[in-house]
């Protein structure tokens, strides 16, 4: 274990950045980790909880998966998918979902955020047990941002980044995990742990999270620590300046399921940071090799 975590701590520093991670076997229930009870910024991470409560409704009939939805100019403020739309799109509540979970769709979170009820997501953590795993519209870490740097609330966001100063933009309140939405490394193992085996909904809602989080586009985190054929990944990234994450599940050929939660706080804010990315994936690698090796009878890989 001792020679995990130094392993952990210097592939981290080759990549410039300090990183925590955890990843529990969801059959057997053994864990490791490496900082994985210090409080974490999720990011998009926090769209997790989002899909299962849209899910849970969907489930038990609270809502209609078809039901349409507009996302218009009040939700767009650039980015990936409806959210950089020049113009109103109409999708289900389903798309609105799936947009989320597969590329991040910022503006899709907020609608969908809207239609199933920030308190009911809040709900719906607290009486699964994770009450310490926070939420946030998108929509609200972006004014913050403009307050913060003094931007005009007015104009896209991205289009006013471009001059500031690297050391403001990482010292921004979306970075720090005390004025952000947190959680830790192993409360949302515990959580992926609970989607996995049914128990954070009815199991139709906890298989509808799993198939969306299995269609993530981004191959670049904690895909390029498992590149054989026969390894699945199911996964949400994050990222917010010097914040890099994901969490998923990493299902072996011979049944082995293992959820993990990767968690990077980068010294630079800049947006391309592929000795990061690459890093997320190896912690990842890492950590779940040591896991399998320590439990009887798994045929190796």
């Amino acid at each position: 274990m001792t020679s995990l975590r130094s392993a952990l701590t210097r592939l981290f520093a080759e990549a410039g950045s300090e990183g925590f991670v955890h990843v529990r076997d969801l059959d057997t229930g053994a864990e490791t980790g490496h900082g994985a009870d210090t409080r974490v910024v999720l990011a998009s991470v926090f769209k997790i909880p989002i899909a299962l409560e849209y899910a849970r409704q969907a489930a038990d009939g609270r809502l209609d998966p078809a039901a349409r939805h507009t996302v218009t100019a009040a939700y767009r403020a650039g980015g990936s998918g409806t959210d950089g739309c020049a113009h109103d799109v109409e999708m289900s509540t389903r798309d609105l979902a799936f947009m989320m979970m597969t590329i991040s769709d910022n503006a899709a979170t907020d609608l969908l955020l809207d239609v199933v009820g920030a308190d009911r997501v809040r709900g719906t953590l607290d009486g699964l047990g994770f009450e310490g795993f926070g939420v946030s519209s998108c929509r609200d870490l972006d004014d913050t941002i403009r307050r913060e740097l003094g931007l005009d609330p007015d104009r896209s966001l991205d289009d006013q980044l471009a001059g500031v100063p690297p050391e403001r933009l990482a010292a921004l309140s979306v970075g720090d995990p005390a004025r952000s939405p947190s959680s830790t490394p192993r409360e949302v193992t515990a959580l992926l742990a609970a989607l996995w085996r049914d128990e954070a909904g009815p199991a139709r809602a906890c298989a509808e999270v799993r198939g969306l989080m299995g269609q993530q586009v981004w191959q670049h985190r904690l895909v390029s620590g498992f590149p054989e054929n026969g390894v699945r990944i199911a996964g949400k990234t994050g990222t917010d300046f010097v914040v890099r994450n994901e969490a998923g599940v990493v299902e072996y050929p011979d049944g082995g399921r293992y959820a993990v939660g990767v968690f990077l706080r980068t010294a630079s804010p800049a947006d391309r940071q592929p000795a990061a990315d690459r890093a997320i994936g190896r912690a990842a690698r890492a950590v779940v090799d040591h896991l399998r090796s320590r439990q009887d009878g798994l045929r190796r890989f």
